[in-house]
């Protein structure tokens, strides 16, 4: 028996259809100089942090319009995490990971976002690559 026709002569295919969230603009890599820890001397001598961050969000306006105001203007967010890197000491990168967090759901188009925050040079007793916190948060 052969198989139907994915679309018969004549018709057209159905419109794609999505979840709202289903979308996502992801940000890696984003650089900058804080002074968050535990120890004085990284309150002092501050450090590099390096933080990833997955926006979730609907785009099939965007992707029908062809225009900035209907998707997530990801040169702003960026700047706006870099202001949350380089502003008041925290002591845990929890915490760094929560503010940025509140930040990427205050960019209208976000409805939820996942966050990590690596301190490559952490202080432990041991050689590693990296410690990282990832959390999700939502509106």
């Amino acid at each position: 028996m052969a198989a139907e026709p994915l679309e018969r002569a004549g018709s057209s295919p159905a419109p794609m259809r999505q979840s709202p969230a289903a979308d996502h603009v992801s940000l890696r890599g984003i650089t900058g100089y804080g002074h968050h820890g535990v120890y004085d001397f990284e309150r002092e001598r501050g450090q590099r942090f390096v933080v990833d961050v997955d926006c979730s969000l609907d785009l099939s306006r965007a992707a029908v319009t062809d225009d900035l105001q209907h998707t997530l203007d990801y040169g702003t967010l960026a700047q706006a995490i870099v202001t949350d890197i380089e502003s008041d000491p925290l002591n845990l990168i929890e915490a760094l990971a929560a503010r940025i967090a509140r930040t990427c759901l205050h960019f209208d188009p976000v409805l939820g976002v996942t966050v990590t925050v690596h301190k490559p040079e952490a202080p432990i007793p041991v050689t590693a690559a990296d410690i990282a916190v990832t959390l999700t948060r939502s509106k």
